[in-house]
């Protein structure tokens, strides 16, 4: 082990078996952070006991110029490469005066960003060609499989009518060391904005938080308002709440480190940009269904492992979606339309996506094999569910049940075929809630839809239904999506709960909400005939 000497005693930074001391100013007091998933240990404080003049530290404080072989006099990223030096000199790499350690690091970081992007370029295709550079680029920044598509990614070509990569951005390679404590940015001097930073919210703000956990279970809860409060970790925050309020962490014997690394995966590999789809929907999925998990119809049957498997579905029901639909990755000949045979090609690889980061936490590892794989197969089940060209093939199978009254919630395959329509419910659950929030996300999936629409008119793509912002509406969109997808589901959830208070309040909202709707659509199109009127000549 490397020692630097004067360091105070468990006041240190202990990176893979090195340690060294912290600049007060360069990350603060008593700032810590832990990621297990190597075993590494990080420990940041001040050193209160040294003079600002000490000749230990210097007139600026800065530690020793060299020390143990390596120097100090450098920035943290640079810093952190020699430490990974070090590392690897120890598990066998190149040693000692063998290489020039300058040159080592900057080739090293070279070749590994030069392999990286030629291992993982080859993710978004349209046209039949491949495109490259840009997409390794964002690979290798993000943990997603593929790139986000938008239109500095895509730029066609009218002779050859291929899709080439856009504006190159600058290569901005992550560490191997920051890399794994991605859940955490001190390393990079930005807040974090993940589980571990809840820490650094004001008192008022998590009180304010703690507040609104306490009425998660009521119809009206405002989950934007939730994600401010938590600065940005509305989806960890619930989830974690949930699992304490089923008791699953115990039941389950779950590790809670793995348990946070797997939530802040999940959440992270959302996409921020996207207006919709992107954890605050995660998070409001999930507190949908977890109000629907404690219908009294439904509640007194479930298991905990029915509870679980519904949480989890919610929360990573559309994990890493691109922002657009099946339809643009089928005509854009997208690796995922070809890998899922163009079936629920984005419900699929939500199921994927979710079982890799399962496997990478290891959450589920102390579990038999069987029982895990069995698991992973039923979230699959419940996350394929969400699949909206499926809507009919559901929709009959629940209307036939309650008329034959054959509902057996004792029998597992029943009680995972409504843990299937209670997701189905809970994803498109907007319309139903009060005009406030139902507002908010009409017109956040209907930017979605539009940016969509944009992408294809710039690139002289067919524009998908409903992404035409020239002709589709909000009004009109938000109208037929009521009438022949939300209704027909949700009267039939109406029947089944016979009718609970909570299925008659979204009843109500349902009904007012599209009545409110009717009028702006009214209003909307009666703006272009007065416009019209009004330029006839002799029109007052």
């Amino acid at each position: 082990m490397l020692v630097f000497p004067h360091t105070c005693p468990a006041k240190h930074l202990s990176l893979c078996g090195v340690r060294m001391p912290v600049l007060e100013e360069l990350w603060g007091p008593d700032v810590s952070m832990r990621d297990s998933r190597l075993g590494v240990g990080v420990d940041v404080r001040v050193c209160p006991d040294e003079a600002p003049h000490s000749p230990l530290w210097g007139p600026l404080r800065t530690p020793p110029v060299t020390c143990g072989g390596l120097s100090l006099a450098l920035e943290l990223p640079a810093l952190i490469r020699q430490l990974r030096t070090a590392w690897r000199v120890r598990r066998g790499g190149p040693r000692g005066p063998e290489r020039n350690q300058a040159s080592t690091w900057v080739d090293t970081e070279k070749e590994e960003v030069k392999q990286d992007i030629e291992d993982r370029s080859t993710h978004l295709e349209a046209d039949g060609r491949v495109s490259t550079g840009h997409a390794g680029v964002l690979l290798a920044e993000r943990r997603g499989s593929y790139p986000l598509i938008d239109l500095c990614i895509l730029k066609t070509s009218t002779q050859q009518g291929e899709v080439e990569s856009g504006t190159r951005r600058k290569v901005k390679r992550l560490l191997s060391f920051q890399r794994y404590c991605h859940n955490s940015r001190l390393l990079r001097g930005l807040v974090p904005h993940t589980p571990g930073s809840l820490h650094l919210l004001d008192d008022d703000y998590l009180g304010q938080a703690a507040h609104m956990l306490s009425k998660v279970g009521t119809w009206n809860f405002d989950i934007f308002l939730f994600d401010r409060l938590t600065n940005g970790n509305s989806l960890v925050t619930l989830m974690c709440h949930l699992f304490n309020v089923y008791g699953l962490i115990h039941h389950f014997q779950l590790d809670m480190v793995k348990l946070h690394r797997f939530l802040g995966m999940v959440q992270d590999d959302y996409h921020s940009q996207n207006p919709y789809h992107n954890a605050v929907h995660a998070a409001d999925v999930t507190q949908a269904m977890y109000c629907y998990l404690k219908e009294p119809k439904l509640a007194e049957q479930l298991s905990p492992a029915d509870v679980f498997l519904g949480l989890m579905a919610a929360a990573a029901h559309d994990v890493d979606h691109p922002g657009v639909n099946q339809p643009f990755l089928i005509k854009t000949r997208h690796h995922l339309a070809s890998l899922y045979q163009n079936t629920s090609v984005l419900e699929s690889h939500h199921w994927r996506s979710t079982v890799g980061m399962l496997r990478e936490s290891g959450l589920l590892s102390h579990l038999p094999p069987d029982m895990s794989q069995d698991m992973e197969q039923q979230l699959g089940s419940l996350i394929l569910a969400t699949d909206i060209s499926r809507q009919n093939e559901f929709l009959l199978t629940f209307r036939e049940h309650l008329d034959n009254q054959d509902l057996d919630l004792q029998l597992a395959s029943h009680r995972h075929f409504m843990l299937q329509i209670a997701l189905k419910c809970a994803d498109i659950c907007n319309p139903c809630r009060v005009w406030e929030l139902s507002r908010q996300w009409s017109e956040r999936v209907c930017e979605e839809f539009y940016r969509q629409g944009d992408m294809e008119r710039k690139f002289d793509l067919e524009i998908s239904p409903l992404c035409n912002q020239q002709a589709d509406s909000v009004p009109t969109i938000q109208i037929g999506f009521i009438s022949y997808i939300v209704e027909p589901l949700f009267e039939e959830w109406h029947r089944f709960t016979d009718p609970s208070l909570l299925s008659q309040t979204m009843m109500g909202h349902l009904h007012k909400n599209k009545a409110r709707w009717s009028l702006l659509r009214y209003a909307h199109n009666s703006e272009p005939q007065a416009h019209s009127q009004a330029e006839k000549p002799g029109t007052e």
